[in-house]
């Protein structure tokens, strides 16, 4: 969701060892400099706190993640614009949650100057917040780019590709791993068409070592390698996640678009010490027509044996991703733009109805999930922390070990506030979607929630007003929905088209920081 700009707007940044001021403070000889009093420093960045307002005007909101808000910014001196990622400081309850912002500052700062990663200009913190001030990408989103220019060809899904996979080459010689590469991170610059890519949103990234092997599970759908599953990986999942962002490129859809890897199936196998593996389709459509050597690059990102993956500098020298390459110019088909653009489109609108289904269900059929809470949440706070988690389940049964509890609650508590407790709807959206997800008067009642006028229709009009509810009721995004999942194309949504976008794979999977 980190979006950035250029331009000379001066801002001290965090580091752990603050370089000395550019200037010469000449002292009174008998003076003794004092630091600031402890209520002027940040608890997050550990420095004096700036007013971020004083310095730039912000404006429209240009996008919301898991962590911040995003917003485009105007420096009031020089007039150029920058995007803020802004981190209520609330949200940061112990002390890894405070590590991981620090990190993240961190991390941007180390991989400055690269073409293809988005630029951190400056970092502030007040009483209410951390703002990472970015250079603005102004050029959207990779996925609308290729939609809106209508001409594509594996050429260009190689452009696409190399400059990702320069970002993982780079990100690795530094010793970073990214975690969390998927489409959505990768925004232009700029709308010229010549315009370069730009890694954002280094959230979940850390440092690492040769050796080092991680088990947090984070990532998002579609996009997370088997040993992250696993909880035991290191940055050869980055791999697999430009593999899967590679595949889409060529066909419009992730390799487990059927539905395979939705994220409670895929934490539940876990639990159960399963890894649920699917094969990867290389046989429908487009993939007849692909050339050999492109398939044969996806191929070899996708192994599941990370040892067995090629490494970012042997992708680039890929004799299908070079500048010089093999991959043709020739148009692929057009189904491929028309299943990318229905890929995007249903995910925003399934995020959406799984929440409203949660929040709608009837007290008789969450009340044995509400007694399920009340009795787990044994300080009445609303919350149920991974204390009363572990305690509770053994009452109900379970016989879970303490580190598959934490991975349940770590599966459960993808909430916005990433506190790492879950709260009431929190607890029925998640043990909702594991046994109710599809049954049909559940679907029913979430397509009911959205026909305000029980038309038997979802409009334009009623979708607009369900998704601002949820931050997302631009315009842009509505004609998208109703492009796409109106198969029959009368400017709306029946039942029946709700129903088929909604048994239609999962976007979901933990999106978690460190806990």
């Amino acid at each position: 969701m980190g979006n950035c700009s250029s331009g000379g707007a001066a801002a001290t940044t965090y580091s752990e060892n603050p370089a000395p001021h550019n200037g010469l403070t000449v002292l009174p000889p008998d003076s003794n400099p004092s630091p600031p009093p402890p209520s002027s420093l940040g608890r997050v960045l550990g420095r004096p706190m700036e007013d971020v307002r004083s310095i730039y005007i912000f404006g429209r909101e240009l996008g919301r993640g898991q962590f911040g808000v995003t917003y485009l910014v105007t420096h009031k001196v020089t007039k150029e614009q920058f995007a803020c990622k802004s981190i209520a400081t609330r949200k940061l309850i112990n002390k890894d949650d405070i590590d991981d912002i620090r990190r993240e500052v961190q991390i941007m700062h180390h991989l400055t100057g690269h073409r293809n990663i988005v630029e951190l200009k400056g970092a502030y913190e007040d009483r209410h917040s951390v703002n990472l001030i970015m250079e603005l990408c102004a050029g959207g989103e990779l996925f609308d780019r290729i939609i809106a220019k209508g001409h594509y060809s594996e050429r260009a899904a190689a452009n696409s590709c190399r400059q990702i996979v320069t970002v993982v080459h780079n990100c690795h010689s530094m010793g970073v791993m990214h975690r969390d590469l998927k489409p959505e991170n990768f925004l232009l610059l700029s709308k010229d068409d010549d315009s370069p890519l730009k890694a954002t949103d280094f959230g979940l990234s850390v440092f690492f070592k040769p050796g080092d092997v991680f088990k947090d599970l984070v990532g998002s759908a579609y996009y997370v390698a088997p040993e992250v599953l696993r909880r035991s990986y290191g940055p050869e999942a980055d791999i697999w996640s430009a593999g899967v962002i590679l595949y889409i490129l060529l066909s419009g859809v992730p390799p487990f678009w059927a539905g395979k890897i939705s994220s409670f199936v895929t934490i539940i196998y876990y639990l159960d010490g399963h890894i649920y593996c699917c094969h990867i389709d290389f046989v429908s459509d487009p993939w007849p027509s692909i050339s050999s050597s492109a398939k044969d690059l996806v191929k070899k990102m996708l192994r599941a044996d990370p040892k067995e993956r090629l490494s970012a500098l042997e992708v680039l020298n890929h004799p299908w991703m070079r500048v010089d390459g093999d991959a043709s110019d020739k148009p692929l088909d057009i189904a491929v733009l028309t299943r990318m653009k229905q890929f995007r489109a249903m995910n925003k609108l399934k995020k959406v109805a799984l929440k409203v289904i949660a929040e709608n269900l009837s007290e008789e059929e969450i009340i044995g999930l509400k007694e399920m809470f009340k009795s787990m949440d044994t300080d009445n706070s609303g919350t149920i922390t991974f204390e009363e988690l572990k305690a509770g389940l053994p009452k109900l049964g379970s016989k879970l070990s303490e580190s598959e509890v934490r991975q349940l609650m770590e599966a459960v508590s993808a909430d916005v506030d990433g506190n790492g407790t879950i709260d009431y709807i929190e607890f029925i959206t998640a043990t909702m979607h594991m046994n109710r997800m599809e049954r049909e008067d559940h679907l029913y009642k979430a397509f009911e929630y959205f026909d305000k006028d029980k038309s038997g229709y979802i409009t334009m009009e009623e979708l607009e007003i369900a998704l601002k509810k949820y931050n997302m009721g631009d315009e842009k995004t509505i004609k998208e929905i109703i492009a796409e999942v109106d198969t029959d194309h009368d400017g709306r949504i029946n039942y029946d088209e709700f129903v088929a976008m909604m048994r239609k794979g999962n976007p979901e999977i933990t999106h978690r920081r460190r806990k």
